[in-house]
C-alpha cells in the first residue's frame, strides 16, 4: 500500500476534528427563543398558542404587559391590552377560571375606569347607562293628569332599545279625597304593578322576555291612570327612567 503524503494525513485529522466540534455545538446549542433584531413573517399559515400558552407583548423599556392572550386562570383563556403609558384600555376575561364562563368585553378610560361593558347574560350594553331625565315639575298639580274613571294615557313617550331592562320610576298623586291607581304599559302590554295613587312607582325589568325581537327597535313608554273614587284627579309623572343590563 502505498504512503500517503503526511499533509493529507493532516488535513483528514483537522476535518475530523472540526465534524466533531460541529456535532457538538449542534446538540448543545441554546433553545432559539429569542429574536433580536429580527422579525418573524407567517405566510399563509397559523401561530398557535396552545396547550396554557400565553402570547406576551411587554411595555418598551418595561417588564409590564401592554398586551397578553392566551392562559388565565386555571382552564380560562383571556385577553388584555394596555396602554403604552400602562393604563388598562381592554379585557375580556371573567376570572372565574373556567373554561366555559360567559367572558365580558370591557373597554376602559384612561383612569382605568370601565366605560363600556357588553351583557353577556341577555346581549346588548351593560354599562354605559344612558340617558338622564331632565329635573320634572314638582308640582302635582302640573303633571300629567285625569279624572277619567276609565284607564286613560296620561304621558308616553318613544324610546330606542340598547339594553335589555328598563328602571321607571314615577311620583303619583291624588287630588284631596280622591282616589285612583297608575300603571305603565310598553309597547301596549302592561309592564309592572298597578299602584295606588299616592304611592311611588319604581320598577326595574326586562323590556321583552325576548331581547333579540326589540333591540335597535323603538318602544313606546304609556303612563295611564284611572280615578277609582267617585270623583277627583289622579297625577302621575316620571322622576327617573334608564336602561340597564340584566
Amino acid at each position: 500500500m502505498p504512503q500517503l503524503p503526511e499533509d493529507i494525513i493532516d488535513r483528514l485529522t483537522q476535518m475530523e476534528r472540526r465534524i466533531q466540534q460541529l456535532s457538538t455545538a449542534v446538540n448543545t446549542r441554546p433553545a432559539l427563543n429569542t429574536i433580536t433584531g429580527g422579525e418573524v413573517e407567517i405566510k399563509d399559515g397559523t401561530l398557535k398558542v396552545t396547550d396554557g400558552g400565553t402570547l406576551l407583548v411587554q411595555r418598551p423599556g418595561s417588564t409590564d404587559t401592554m398586551f397578553r392572550v392566551g392562559s388565565w386562570k386555571d382552564a380560562e383563556y383571556g385577553l388584555e391590552i394596555h396602554r403604552q403609558t400602562g393604563s388598562l384600555a381592554m379585557t375580556l376575561f371573567n376570572g372565574d377560571g373556567t373554561a366555559n364562563s360567559l367572558q365580558p368585553l370591557r373597554i376602559y378610560d384612561n383612569g382605568n375606569r370601565e366605560i363600556f361593558s357588553d351583557d353577556v347574560n341577555s346581549g346588548g350594553l351593560a354599562r354605559p347607562w344612558l340617558t338622564m331625565l331632565p329635573p320634572q315639575d314638582s308640582t302635582p298639580a302640573r303633571w300629567p293628569q285625569t279624572a277619567s274613571t276609565s284607564w286613560v294615557t296620561i304621558a308616553l313617550s318613544y324610546n330606542p332599545v340598547w339594553q335589555p331592562k328598563i328602571r321607571l320610576r314615577l311620583s303619583t298623586a291624588a287630588s284631596s279625597g280622591a282616589a285612583g291607581q297608575v300603571r305603565v304599559l310598553v309597547n301596549s302590554a302592561q309592564w309592572g304593578p298597578t299602584v295606588a295613587a299616592g304611592t311611588e312607582f319604581d320598577y326595574t325589568d326586562l323590556i321583552s322576555t325576548t331581547f333579540s325581537s326589540v333591540y335597535t327597535t323603538t318602544v313606546k313608554v304609556e303612563i295611564q291612570a284611572i280615578v277609582t273614587s267617585a270623583s277627583g284627579t289622579v297625577y302621575a309623572t316620571p322622576v327617573l327612567m334608564h336602561g340597564r343590563q340584566s
